[in-house]
């Protein structure tokens, strides 16, 4: 087993357990409260990672599984009848039902093949690149919780992940805001969190910097790309950088300009 993939399971499991803490011990009104995703909750954001949680597992382990769900969900009712089977869940039955199917997921993670092509809600990927969006989704959804909950996430070194997804989906963001992307290479240079420099692309006349946590947030689009502390050099650079998305699915509402004050 590749010592990256085993690597990349043990920061999936560091990452949940980091979301977990903030969990801990908080009562019905906290699990209850508006995060700054119109119309989610804190507990709307846990059920999230239960129900994406479960069906990358399947995706890895199960594809048949998988492929059973996904004909339901087209014709039953789509994700909203999946979540509306948690309403009745309160707060210490849903952190139990999202720490166990992170556990599972991991699991199935350890099993897999690390390049073997997973279904998933469009083109396949590799179990390492569907164990690194779930990374990604946990550390952006519990961004979310931590905004409700008034609490400031550590940011950490794994980041690197979150950048790396945000920086590969270039190509992608273009396609999900129907824009054609320039033939223009974007070099770009981070700071991570443990003073280390992260690089991607070769040496460019368009460049983005800054700190890797201000870069993961506007790809995640938990703050405006305006509060990031990004510098861009060049136009394709500035351009990328209004549109960048590192998640899948149409682009979002985001956030306002200086909305976190």
């Amino acid at each position: 087993m590749s010592q990256t993939h085993m690597a990349l399971i043990d920061d999936l499991e560091a990452e949940v357990a980091a979301l977990d803490a903030v969990l801990a011990d908080r009562d019905d009104v906290a699990w209850m409260t508006q995060t700054p995703a119109p119309g989610w909750s804190v507990a709307d954001q846990v059920v999230h990672l239960i129900i994406f949680d479960e069906r990358c597992k399947w995706g890895i382990a199960d594809p048949d599984r998988f492929a059973r769900d996904l004909e339901s969900i087209r014709t039953s009712g789509g994700f909203a009848a999946i979540e509306s089977g948690y309403v009745s869940l309160g707060p210490a039955q849903l952190r139990a039902t999202w720490i166990d199917g992170a556990v599972e997921l991991r699991d199935a993670g350890r099993r897999a093949d690390p390049k073997a092509r997973c279904q998933w809600y469009g083109p396949s990927m590799s179990a390492t690149s569907m164990l690194t969006a779930r990374l990604m989704e946990t550390w952006a959804h519990g961004y979310d919780i931590c905004d409700a909950l008034g609490v400031t996430p550590v940011a950490t070194d794994r980041l690197r992940h979150v950048a790396h997804i945000g920086v590969n989906a270039r190509a992608f963001a273009y396609a999900a805001n129907k824009m054609t992307m320039p033939d223009v290479p974007v070099r770009v240079e981070l700071r991570g969190p443990s003073g280390e420099t992260w690089t991607w692309g070769p040496e460019a006349d368009n460049v983005v910097r800054g700190d890797a946590l201000g870069f993961c947030l506007a790809a995640t689009q938990r703050r405006h790309v305006s509060d990031c502390g990004l510098e861009t050099t060049g136009d394709a650079a500035h351009e990328w950088m209004s549109i960048v998305q590192a998640f899948a699915g149409p682009p979002g509402e985001g956030r306002q300009p200086g909305q976190f004050g």
